[in-house]
């Protein structure tokens, strides 16, 4: 395994709303390594991205709070840096494929001129050569007449193909780490070319690969270590081997029990977690 590059120390990330408190990443800690895959898994609402918008310190102020942890990134901590130095590390050292491609993209930009603002401000590209690159990366993550494409707006791409170039414009400047959120909302076709994508890239250029999914199978087939996230905390870690074969954490059985099966009859109904 390759040095940690990345280490989560008790992160709490807390939102406040009508003197209530929402403990939205509780006390989380973990390490992700050079090269590696790490799946955080659980249902909606259990904090997998509000902990993904903290490494970048995205998250809004009021109500969102980070109170407390430290998010080391070589060894220097995130939440100390100044916002002017965080925006050298968005999209440059850490970028993030959000969850909805057609709401993330600008639909007042060109796909290539949303690709090619990355590397003029973080590699200090020219427009034209910047271009070139946007056209060359389109083409890396497999989209069709990528010279025509570039010159498209974000509502002439399909689902996929937004998801596609969201993934380029996430590379663009080789980033150390690349956070893709629940990149398996779109049909089941595209789902596989998307997650082939991005392991594809991942072994090419050494990149570390956090997927936030509450798909069981995006683990099974990617990941290396798996992290359980359930009420903001993470409450089992293993290799899918472990997870799948000898979960030990109630919630982890539940989500198990919960993949539907094709060898069982259809009375045989789903497995459900009670409560909220």
């Amino acid at each position: 395994m390759e040095e940690a590059i990345l280490e989560v120390k008790n992160l709490k990330t807390y939102f406040y709303n009508d003197g209530k408190e929402l403990r939205a990443s509780d006390d989380l800690s973990y390490q992700v390594h050079k090269g590696e895959c790490v799946a955080i898994i659980g249902e909606s609402g259990s904090g997998k991205t509000v902990e993904a918008l903290s490494i970048l310190r995205l998250i809004p102020y009021p109500p969102g709070l980070i109170v407390d942890g430290q998010i080391l990134f070589h060894g220097q901590d995130l939440l100390q840096m100044s916002d002017q130095e965080m925006r050298q590390i968005r999209g440059s050292k850490i970028s993030m494929i959000f969850q909805e491609a057609s709401t993330a993209l600008d639909p007042v930009m060109t796909i290539g001129n949303q690709i090619a603002e990355a590397l003029r401000i973080h590699k200090g590209m020219k427009k034209k050569e910047a271009l070139e690159k946007a056209v060359e990366l389109l083409r890396r993550v497999d989209i069709p007449n990528p010279e025509q494409r570039v010159k498209q707006y974000p509502h002439e791409f399909s689902g996929g193909m937004q998801q596609r170039a969201m993934i380029a414009m996430a590379m663009s400047c080789d980033p150390e780490i690349l956070i893709a959120d629940e990149p398996t909302t779109l049909d089941v076709t595209v789902q596989a070319q998307v997650l082939e994508q991005l392991n594809k890239l991942r072994k090419e250029s050494n990149t570390a690969l956090i997927i936030i999914t509450h798909n069981l199978g995006v683990v099974a087939r990617y990941a290396d270590t798996v992290k359980i996230m359930y009420g903001g905390k993470i409450v089992e870690s293993g290799t899918p081997f472990d997870i799948f074969e000898n979960p030990q954490h109630p919630y982890t059985i539940g989500l198990v029990r919960a993949v539907p099966r094709l060898d069982l009859p259809r009375s045989h109904g789903l497995h459900t977690l009670p409560g909220e």
